[in-house]
């Protein structure tokens, strides 16, 4: 399970009570009487004829269950015997236009979850134009195409992205070679981008209109969650000190036994991505791996040892 910072920020021309934050938790889960947690299943994957029946038997389990949402990406799930459980489109659903979002509002989706490469302009400009629920990712890997319309890994292996299934070729070395067979760069990483990470800019997304922040989780480990949700959820509570009309939908506060610092978790070096333009500080050529935290300058290599000027703290 992933704990997830959600904002819910009411969209309404009527009055309304002021707005409120809440954690969410997406995945594996159990429903007790003392449970005040919101769950959302993620079923963000296209399906095949012969699995839909099954997939509409499960719908109904989660629901009975008590799951309080369903992150989608297949359309033909709208056309089964659904109970009256809220459907969420996934980001897998490619939203990065005010038109599609809009088709999303009017098939009755509560939730959508935008474009990763959408800037902040973007999303205030969609926020403004519809009145669904908007979700936006703020924290993890990013893909190098638009979720749900890549399609590398299929075509080379089989493995579709849009059935959980990536090979992750955008993370493999490459070379580029120009038009004339000149080789140009050998053996980088050219499709691989850095992590999002925009932590400094919670405020500017919820001042555009967004009403719910994700943290990429897949395949993190328990470290990676505590560490980051919690660096998260510090800043919220900063915001929240200073802007009266936010408030928590939660009761209680959070407290650590810990610093939270995101650099200390896997990640393949920072950018905003796209947050006001397009930028080059973007990608990672050198290596797909986590980069870690800077300890130092390397001042002197001899033999088998070298010398390090560690940071300032």
């Amino acid at each position: 399970m992933v704990p997830m910072p959600c904002i819910s920020v009411p969209r309404s021309s009527e009055p309304v009570p002021p707005p409120v934050i809440r954690w969410t938790i997406y995945g594996s889960f159990a429903i007790t009487p003392i449970s005040i947690r919101l769950v959302y299943v993620a079923l963000n994957t296209i399906l095949k004829e012969e699995e839909l029946a099954e997939a509409e038997q499960m719908i109904w389990q989660l629901y009975e269950a008590g799951a309080d949402a369903l992150i989608v990406q297949d359309m033909g799930i709208t056309q089964l015997n659904l109970p009256p459980i809220p459907l969420h489109a996934s980001t897998q659903t490619d939203n990065r236009t005010l038109e599609k979002v809009r088709f999303l509002q009017e098939a009755g989706f509560t939730q959508v979850v935008l474009a990763r490469e959408l800037s902040l302009n973007q999303i205030r400009e969609i926020a403004e134009r519809t009145t669904v629920p908007l979700e936006v990712f703020v924290h993890g890997a990013l893909c190098v195409s638009y979720s749900g319309q890549c399609y590398l890994s299929a075509a080379l292996s089989g493995r579709s992205a849009n059935r959980g299934e990536c090979a992750q070729y955008c993370r493999l070395p490459y070379s580029l070679i120009d038009a004339d067979g000149k080789e140009i760069v050998s053996g980088k990483h050219l499709l691989s981008l850095k992590d999002m990470n925009r932590g400094e800019y919670l405020e500017e997304l919820l001042d555009a209109g967004v009403s719910s922040l994700k943290i990429e989780g897949r395949l993190k480990d328990v470290s990676y969650v505590k560490n980051v949700t919690a660096w998260y959820r510090k800043k919220l509570d900063a915001i929240l000190a200073r802007r009266p009309e936010y408030r928590r939908a939660s009761a209680g506060h959070s407290t650590y036994t810990f610093q939270p610092v995101a650099e200390k978790s896997f990640n393949r070096g920072f950018t905003p991505f796209l947050w006001k333009e397009r930028t080059k500080d973007i990608t990672s050529f050198d290596t797909p791996k986590s980069l870690g935290e800077p300890v130092g300058t390397v001042k002197e290599l001899k033999g088998n040892s070298f010398t390090i000027a560690g940071l300032k703290q």
